[in-house]
């Protein structure tokens, strides 16, 4: 199976709801590996790679968020899945 990476920036209420706990378990659920952490400009910033179709779940939970999120907006680009660290964890 094919491995793929992608830059995942995500916009709206996403800052103070608990997101980047919320990407890290989805991220579990789907066996996405990579990074997620806050912006200065109050986006969150995700890198993630694992199969095409790991991946759209993921993204559709992103959209979705936890309770207290409001995503207005997700922008995706690919880039290479070896410069994505094994495992998920938040970057602080």
């Amino acid at each position: 199976m094919e491995i793929l990476g992608m830059k995942i920036k995500v916009y709206g209420r996403v800052q103070g709801v608990g997101y980047r706990q919320f990407a890290v378990m989805m991220a579990r659920q789907y066996n996405i590996e990579g990074t997620v952490k806050n912006l200065s400009d109050g986006s969150v910033e995700c890198f993630a790679k694992g199969t095409k179709e790991n991946l759209e779940k993921f993204l559709q939970a992103l959209k979705k968020g936890p309770p207290l999120s409001k995503v207005s907006k997700l922008e995706t680009e690919s880039v290479p899945p070896k410069l994505i660290p094994a495992g998920f964890e938040i970057i602080y």
